[in-house]
C-alpha cells in the first residue's frame, strides 16, 4: 500500500506509542507518507486504511494526526475518520510529533525515593505529581522523572509503574526496574498481596462501629461520567470494591480515619468514603467541603507492605504525614498513632 516517503526535516526525535511503553518506534520530526488505497480497501473507512497502511504506529496517534489536519488527498485536508476511501485514490499523512509522542521522555526531577535496589524502588509521591502522562500533563509526571533517573526503564511498560496515586494523593507507591520484577510485582497486585493502607480526613462526624467494611462496586457515575460512584452491577457496569475503615480520631472538627484497601479501583476510598456522607475534605469532586488547611483532598498513603519479588523478603515502608495534612490535624486536634 505504501508507495513512498520522505523526512523534510533531518531532525529525529522518539516516538513512544502513547498506549505502551514495549517498543519504541524512531520517528523523524516530518515524514510524509503516500498511501495508495488498494482494492480490497474500496470503500472502507479511512481511519481504518491508515492503520493498515501505517502499520508500526498505533491507531490512537494516526487518529490524532487525522484530527490535526495531517491527512490529505490531492491537497485537501480529510478530517474525518468515517470517510470512505476510494481504490486507486493516492492519499498523504505526515507523520509528525504529537504531545503523545513526546510524553515519554526522561525529566530530571526531585523524586523522594526511599528505598532502592536492581529489581525495584520505593517513591514517596508529593501531592501534586501526575503518574502517568496524560492530556493536560504530557511532562512533569513520575513517570517522566523515573525515566530521569534511569533511562532504561523506556523499555518497561509504564516505565515499571504497577499501580498509581490520584495526582492529589500523596504516598508511597512501588515501582519496578526490572521486567521480571515488574511481572512479579503485577501478580502480587492482582492477588492482594501488595498492602496499602491510607489515612484520610473528613469533617464530617463518623457514626456507629468504629470499624467498617465496605463491599460496594464502583463504577463510572451514570449521572455524570468524570465521576466514580458506587453502582449497581445489575444495572450499571462496573466493578466490585472493598475498603476497610478504622476510626483513628475524632473531634467536633472531624474525624481521621485509617483505609485500608482490598481491592484498587478507580478512586475508591474518595468514592467509599462520599457513599459514607463521609467525603474527604478538599475533594470537591465528590462532595467534600474546601478548607484553607487542605489544597487538596486529605487522602495519603502512608503504610505500603509486600514480600520482594525476587528475593521474598518481607518489607514495610512509612512515609510521615504531610505538612498539610499534619497541620489540619492539628488544628482539628486529633491524634495520629503511626503504628495504628
Amino acid at each position: 500500500m505504501i508507495i513512498s516517503s520522505h523526512s523534510e526535516l533531518d531532525d529525529v526525535d522518539e516516538f513512544q506509542d502513547e498506549t505502551s511503553l514495549d517498543s519504541a518506534v524512531t520517528l523523524k520530526v516530518s515524514e510524509v507518507r503516500e498511501l495508495l488505497v488498494p482494492p480490497e480497501f474500496h470503500g472502507q473507512r479511512l481511519d481504518r486504511m491508515l492503520v493498515a497502511g501505517v502499520p508500526e504506529f498505533s491507531r490512537s496517534y494516526l487518529q490524532q494526526l487525522l484530527e490535526d489536519g495531517a491527512v490529505s488527498r490531492a491537497g485537501l485536508t480529510q478530517l474525518k475518520s468515517a470517510f470512505k476511501v476510494k481504490a486507486g485514490e493516492l492519499w498523504h499523512i505526515e507523520l509528525r510529533a504529537t504531545p503523545q509522542s513526546q510524553a515519554f521522555k526522561p525529566e530530571s526531577l526531585a523524586l523522594n525515593v526511599v528505598y532502592e535496589d536492581k529489581d525495584l524502588r520505593v517513591i514517596d509521591k508529593p501531592a501534586g505529581l501526575v503518574v502517568h502522562p496524560a492530556p493536560g500533563n504530557w511532562s512533569g509526571t513520575l513517570m517522566n522523572g523515573l525515566l530521569g533517573l534511569d533511562p532504561s526503564l523506556i523499555e518497561l511498560p509504564r516505565a515499571g509503574i504497577v499501580h498509581r496515586l490520584d495526582k492529589d494523593t500523596s504516598g508511597l507507591m512501588v515501582v519496578a526496574r526490572t521486567r521480571t520484577a515488574m511481572d512479579a510485582l503485577v501478580k502480587k497486585m492482582a492477588a492482594r498481596e501488595i498492602k496499602r493502607q491510607y489515612i484520610a480526613m473528613s469533617d464530617k462526624p463518623w457514626t456507629g462501629n468504629k470499624q467498617k467494611t465496605v463491599d460496594w462496586p464502583i463504577g463510572r457515575d451514570p449521572a455524570n461520567r468524570l465521576r466514580m460512584a458506587v453502582v449497581d452491577l445489575t444495572r450499571n457496569s462496573g466493578k466490585t470494591a472493598k475498603t476497610h475503615f478504622h476510626v483513628m480520631s475524632q473531634s467536633e472538627l472531624g474525624t481521621l480515619v485509617r483505609c485500608i484497601l482490598e481491592t484498587g479501583r478507580t478512586h475508591q476510598i474518595r468514592v467509599h468514603m462520599a457513599a459514607l456522607k463521609l467525603p474527604l475534605v478538599g475533594d470537591t469532586v465528590y462532595g467534600g467541603s474546601a478548607h484553607p488547611l487542605m489544597p487538596r483532598q486529605a487522602l495519603h498513603a502512608d503504610l505500603l507492605s509486600f514480600e520482594h519479588p525476587i528475593s521474598g523478603q518481607s518489607m514495610a515502608f512509612q512515609s510521615p504525614l504531610p505538612a498539610d495534612i499534619q497541620s489540619l490535624r492539628q488544628a482539628w486536634s486529633l491524634s495520629y498513632n503511626e503504628k495504628t
